[in-house]
């Protein structure tokens, strides 16, 4: 299960981060992937934290995948809900 979701949330980091980079003035979407992106986090802590695994080996890719995905969730909440002075 460590893996599974580990490799699930590695491959929507990667499509999440190449979406947002070619699509930052679109708040819409930003908006959707960010709160996307606060579910990810939450699922990703949950399995982190409630199952078992090795201390090594992906675990702390896990972790810093976490994290970092937090740090992307906040810049896309930044782009999505920011007021345009145009």
């Amino acid at each position: 299960m460590f893996q599974t979701f580990f490799w699930i949330l590695a491959i929507w980091f990667i499509v999440n981060v190449i979406w947002m980079w070619f699509q930052l003035n679109n708040q819409s979407l930003q908006k959707w992937f960010g709160w996307i992106n606060v579910i990810a986090v939450i699922i990703g802590f949950w399995v982190y934290y409630g199952t078992t695994h090795d201390a090594g080996g992906i675990a702390p890719w896990f972790l810093t995948m976490n994290w970092v995905n937090i740090v992307i969730a906040c810049i896309q909440f930044y782009f999505g809900y920011r007021k345009n002075n145009n």
